[in-house]
């Protein structure tokens, strides 16, 4: 398919959304499909090129508007799973001490160390996805990782609790939580201003 093919479809697509906001996304697809005489796959694909080239802007049905609701959201779904990450390596790491699962703790718990505390500062610096490739943000997050663990147990060598299996587990908890609901926040705010109409 030539690139003038190409443009022209996205151009098609883009005058389909204009007389046609508010459909669902499937009901689009199908209008496309069958605008173009083309097979369901095929139109799905071009609005989805249209959509990722900026031709067509998708939306939620029912947009949220607070935090709370964003927090609930699907666009919050990397929170729950960090949440979820933390809490099961805490548990694993005060109740497992036998095979199988202390491997699992070994896993979660190098994750938990090299990895979380860094990935939570740069979601929180650069909440925008485009700001940063994937690459860079995961190569960011174990070198922030490594910079930040020290410190924490710097911290806590000058306190009552001192360098101990516990304190350390619940200081790097709290910093990662902590630095986690600050990237979803900010990732809150730019979700709303770019779907302000």
């Amino acid at each position: 398919m030539g690139v003038s093919r190409l443009k022209s479809i996205e151009d098609r697509i883009s005058r389909i959304a204009m007389f046609n906001s508010g459909l669902m996304l499937d009901e689009f697809v199908r209008r496309v499909a069958s605008s173009e005489g083309i097979p369901l796959d095929r139109a799905a694909f071009h609005v989805y090129i249209a959509w990722k080239k900026g031709y067509i802007r998708l939306g939620r049905v029912k947009p949220i508007t607070s935090f709370i609701g964003y927090i609930f959201s699907i666009e919050a779904s990397w929170f729950h799973i960090l949440t979820l990450t933390v809490v099961l390596t805490l548990i694993l790491v005060f109740l497992v001490h036998k095979p199988p699962l202390i491997y699992l703790r070994y896993i979660l718990g190098s994750l938990f160390v090299l990895y979380i505390p860094g990935a939570t500062l740069i979601e929180a610096l650069y909440p925008r996805g485009e700001d940063l490739e994937p690459l860079e943000r995961l190569a960011l997050s174990i070198g922030l990782s490594l910079a930040l663990v020290p410190l924490v147990g710097l911290v806590l060598n000058y306190t009552p609790w001192g360098i101990r299996l516990t304190p350390i587990a619940i200081s790097l908890t709290l910093l990662s939580l902590i630095l986690s609901l600050i990237a979803l926040y900010r990732k809150y705010t730019y979700y709303r201003l770019s779907n302000l109409v």
